[in-house]
């Protein structure tokens, strides 16, 4: 697999890129999700984030969920590129393209491959405080809800 094709790594994300990777003459929606590092949390004042993952296995689960989403809500492409490693205040950390038909489709299906990288992929966040201080944000899971036996 070449960088270019890698869905998550250390390189600055470039939505030009994405955006000419994905085009297509059959789309008249285009809706774009990005994730972008803000100076704040909580009330605290933030001074960077620090990326880390599981990357071989967070590789796996967002081409999965690129496949899911686009067949799930019928989309011909949805594509996620997520960034590793230190991100200052205003750096793209995450993007979502979707191309599809038509827009309600196109948005639907962009907020759930944000949905689901946040809370299925092995991505961990750790903010980086004014003060010194640092903090993981709850929130990666593994667990798959519905192949739990809830009895």
């Amino acid at each position: 697999m070449s960088t270019i094709d890698a869905r998550i790594g250390d390189a600055v994300l470039s939505l030009d890129a994405l955006l000419a990777e994905t085009e297509r003459a059959d789309c008249g929606a285009l809706a774009v999700f990005v994730g972008v590092v803000r100076d704040h949390q909580d009330g605290r004042s933030v001074s960077h984030l620090v990326y880390t993952a599981h990357v071989g296995l967070a590789e796996k689960l967002i081409r999965e969920i690129e496949v899911a989403v686009a067949r799930d809500h019928d989309v011909p492409v949805c594509r996620v590129r997520h960034r590793m490693g230190h991100l200052d205040i205003g750096e793209s950390a995450v993007i979502v393209v979707v191309r599809s038909a038509h827009r309600a489709e196109a948005f639907a299906a962009s907020r759930a491959a944000i949905e689901a990288v946040k809370h299925r992929v092995p991505i961990w966040k750790e903010e980086f405080f004014t003060d010194g201080t640092s903090e993981f944000v709850p929130g990666c899971s593994l667990l798959d809800e519905e192949a739990v036996d809830h009895h």
